[in-house]
């Protein structure tokens, strides 16, 4: 979550970070008349435009109950310190008077009063922390000041490309058909079994996704210095709540019901919250871990999108990397993250892009976020495949994850906590399907994963 005393000290600049993430509502009154008075723009970058000049003006119904609750609760901090010390002054006296055997009953009178006063203002102070809290819960990260300004994807821009798409000289199939002729995936049976966007792999297929996945683990272990965890598959709410998929998101989870758990829609979440409420040693930052687990997403509001294929399920496998780092050296370390998560994509010869996410396209949670887009010849069109993201120490503040030097004066801070796929398996899977076939149908696996494969070249069509 964002620091109150940052939002306190800074409002207008929190409301600009507010914006750029497209939080202004075009719908609300204050805005309609902010518009109506730049002659209604109807461009999203426009609007955007209008409303970055006029920040003072906007987000007044979300800004003022914040601040109303801050007022509040410092006062009432400050009259119960006031109490305190109050009685604590007192205290000290009736402790003279017994000394010098003097009567000290009226003080002791008094002092019931002072003390009734102080619990009820506990019990205030709490109820405002409590209130505070779920109002910042669910306000998004702040962007950073290199994050592309725009209202949506359209605004996204592309950092770099790698690889060159093949030209198929006959007409490409998509992994469905593919997958069908292989006789390694199977949606039929999976609806069967469960529903709508699930899948059975079978064969050369399911082997070939536990190849990835032990691919990608092997890399990032030998290769990039990680360090391989198995994390639980079900995480409870202050997890949740942890990584800012609570309060916020709960329609996009998956709950087991009369209970308080949830399976986790990424590892990220089980990850990040392996340090909840505890203070690392400086010297251990950074700290890189890399878990391969099953997703669970209900995928609420995607209907329609993405609905053939593998692209977009309810459950899938994604090998996952995260970060723990101090403040300075966190966005050198997003570099590397990336860098890391590119690499499995460059040993598997894929044509990949990379695209800087912008304001009103990153995560809730995110500061600064990186898609990795692979190419995929069904859609000829790159696809997400990773978003790499730093949380600044957004996240740290929810989980209460800080870190403190070895010196006895030094005082403690937040980490900066990252992650980012590396990769989302299935669809590594499908890209290698699509980029790899030929015109008899067969599938050439590329040269790093044989060895994973038993030595196998390619996967044949059934006859």
């Amino acid at each position: 979550m964002l620091d109150i005393r940052w939002i306190r000290a800074n409002p207008e600049l929190f409301k600009a970070a507010m914006i750029k993430r497209g939080e202004a509502s075009v719908d609300n009154p204050i805005n309609q008349k902010i518009l109506q008075a730049a002659g209604s723009p109807k461009e999203p970058e426009k609007i955007l435009e209008v409303l970055l000049a006029n920040a003072a003006n906007v987000f007044i119904e979300k800004l003022e109950p914040l601040e109303k609750l801050d007022v509040q609760r410092r006062e009432a901090i400050g009259k119960l310190e006031a109490l305190s010390a109050e009685r604590n002054t007192v205290t000290k006296e009736v402790a003279r008077r017994k000394a010098n055997k003097e009567p000290a009953e009226e003080l002791f009178a008094g002092m019931k009063e002072v003390g009734s006063q102080i619990k009820d203002f506990e019990k205030k102070v709490d109820e405002l922390d409590q209130a505070m809290n779920e109002m910042l819960l669910v306000i998004p990260n702040a962007p950073h000041h290199t994050t592309p300004l725009g209202c949506d994807e359209k605004a996204n821009i592309e950092v770099r490309k790698h690889g060159q798409p093949k030209t198929f000289s006959f007409a490409v199939k998509d992994h469905v058909d593919l997958g069908a002729d292989l006789g390694i995936l199977d949606f039929d049976r999976a609806a069967k079994l469960t529903g709508a966007r699930f899948s059975v792999l079978t064969g050369s297929g399911a082997r070939m996704e536990r190849a990835l996945i032990n691919f990608m683990l092997d890399t990032h272990t030998q290769k990039h210095g990680y360090r391989e965890i198995l994390p639980p598959f079900i995480v409870n709410a202050n997890s949740m709540r942890g990584t800012g998929q609570l309060p916020k998101f709960e329609q996009d989870l998956f709950k087991l019901q009369g209970t308080d758990y949830y399976l986790i829609p990424t590892a990220e979440v089980p990850v990040t919250n392996l340090y909840a409420g505890e203070i690392l040693k400086e010297s251990d930052l950074t700290i890189s871990y890399v878990a391969y687990t099953p997703c669970f997403r209900s995928e609420a509001g995607s209907y329609g999108r993405d609905t053939r294929g593998m692209i977009r399920q309810h459950q899938f496998d994604k090998v996952e990397l995260v970060k723990f780092c101090k403040p300075e050296d966190s966005y050198n370390e997003l570099e590397k993250l990336l860098d890391n998560a590119e690499e499995i994509l460059r040993l598997l010869e894929l044509p990949y892009r990379v695209v800087a996410l912008a304001t009103g396209d990153i995560g809730f949670s995110a500061a600064k976020t990186y898609d990795i887009e692979v190419w995929l010849p069904s859609q000829n069109c790159y696809r997400e495949i990773s978003s790499c993201s730093n949380f600044e120490d957004f996240q740290a503040r929810r989980a209460s994850i800080r870190y403190k030097g070895s010196d006895s004066k030094a005082k403690t801070a937040f980490v900066h906590t990252l992650n980012g796929s590396g990769l989302a398996v299935g669809r590594t899977w499908l890209a290698i399907l699509e980029n790899f076939q030929d015109e008899a149908g067969r599938i050439c696996i590329p040269e790093v994963l044989r060895p994973y494969m038993g030595g196998l070249t390619h996967l044949e069509p059934i006859k």
